[in-house]
């Protein structure tokens, strides 16, 4: 039976899961109920597992039988598994009520995984080499593959991956069932900004007798955008974006400081560095300017995502001969989102590829997006992600024919 065929035998199975894991959605490094929910998947297949010491991660290992000759290959899975923090508002039946919300689809990615998993099980006699199955928590700005490398994923099987590949499922964009690649550069890195002006309090009448440190803070915010404008080749780009301010307790006082909180995303290292040094002397210039001073933090987050070209045109191969031409789309423009699949992405050579999941009835261009409370997914792609997933890895790690 091919991996295809036994995907077919398992569908309703997988679609299940999935709708479980929908229901009890949990937020962070710390998901004990997923992580239960997906063991139950997985008991009784012939696998190595490890748990997550820090965190609620699995490390699934599928030792292929197949005879092979020298160095076996590994090849390396992922689905992450955490939700976010949204009240979920689709009206599905089988919709969350604890007040989160697997809003972007990674209730799917541990369904699609889960099915790789099983077919692969069943075919191990075929593969010679090994598989590493990663199913993290953590991905939405937690960091969780960090954790999950510091505990040795990438050695899990003894030695590291040779190739990669994470399917991520969109509720828009693509018409349903379309699966996307982009060589090179697929979405952008992510670092968060802290900033604090410490002036010096005083009476709102009288600002000369006070160092009021909310008309500098206003300055900074409106000119990162200048910045980006001004220093930044616009071939590689960067997005600067100030998502919380606070200042002050009433209307009449001057406050002794004002804080701003932002992210900066660049498509690549040497943007990203750029943009890291230029911030704080933009900053720190314009306090002096107004007799304040400012402290400035960077929290790294995830590094830009860069596909392997190689990898990636396997990807495009794999799903034109299985399901053909017209269910994949090359994207000419990567994404300013960003995915901690970029730190395996630094180790192994591999592809971050995407699915999409839009409901039929809905236009692509316009249905809700990941991670709005309104976003739906059809869980029919299920069995094509774990279908493309298994095939990749069973390829890379098939005998070679002597």
């Amino acid at each position: 039976m091919s991996i295809r065929d036994y995907i077919a035998g398992i569908e309703d199975e997988l679609v299940t899961l999935r709708r479980d894991l929908h229901r009890i959605p949990e937020v962070g490094l710390h998901l004990p109920d997923t992580q239960a929910r997906v063991l139950a998947a997985l008991a009784g297949l012939p696998l190595e597992i490890t748990l997550g010491r820090q965190v609620s991660s699995i490390v699934a290992v599928l030792r292929g039988t197949a005879p092979g000759d020298g160095e076996r290959p590994v090849v390396l899975l992922r689905g992450d598994m955490d939700a976010l923090p949204v009240a979920e508002l689709t009206q599905e039946p089988f919709a969350s009520t604890n007040g989160n919300m697997h809003a972007c689809g990674h209730d799917l990615h541990m369904a699609l995984l889960v099915g790789a998993v099983r077919a692969l099980c069943a075919h191990r006699d075929q593969l010679a080499g090994d598989v590493i199955f990663q199913f993290q928590p953590g991905e939405e700005g937690v960091d969780g593959c960090r954790y999950m490398l510091e505990e040795g994923l990438l050695d899990a099987a003894g030695r590291r991956p040779d190739a990669a590949w994470a399917i991520h499922v969109w509720s828009a964009m693509d018409p349903c069932g379309v699966f996307s690649t982009k060589l090179g550069t697929v979405m952008a890195s992510s670092d968060e900004f802290r900033v604090k002006v410490l002036g010096r309090g005083g009476h709102g009448s009288a600002p000369h007798r006070a160092a009021d440190p909310v008309a500098p803070m206003a300055q900074m915010i409106t000119a990162t955008h200048e910045l980006v404008t001004r220093r930044f080749d616009i071939f590689d780009p960067v997005v600067v974006t100030v998502g919380h301010v606070r200042a002050g307790t009433a209307h009449n006082v001057i406050p002794e400081y004002a804080e701003f909180h932002g992210t900066f995303r660049a498509f690549s290292d040497e943007a990203r560095n750029r943009v890291a040094e230029l911030l704080p002397a933009l900053f720190t210039g314009i306090a002096e300017a107004h007799g304040v001073d400012v402290t400035f933090e960077r929290v790294e987050q995830y590094p830009v995502t860069v596909n392997d070209e190689a990898a990636t045109r396997e990807v495009a191969a794999v799903v034109a001969e299985l399901f053909g031409e017209q269910r994949h789309v090359r994207w000419e423009h990567p994404l300013s989102a960003a995915e901690d699949f970029s730190r395996i992405l630094q180790a192994a050579p591999g592809s971050f590829i995407g699915l999409s999941a839009c409901p039929p009835e809905l236009d692509p261009a316009s249905a809700p997006m990941n991670h709005s409370a309104h976003a739906r997914f059809d869980d029919r792609v299920v069995a094509d992600g774990a279908t493309l997933l298994a095939e990749l890895a069973a390829r890379r790690l098939a005998p070679v024919a002597e």
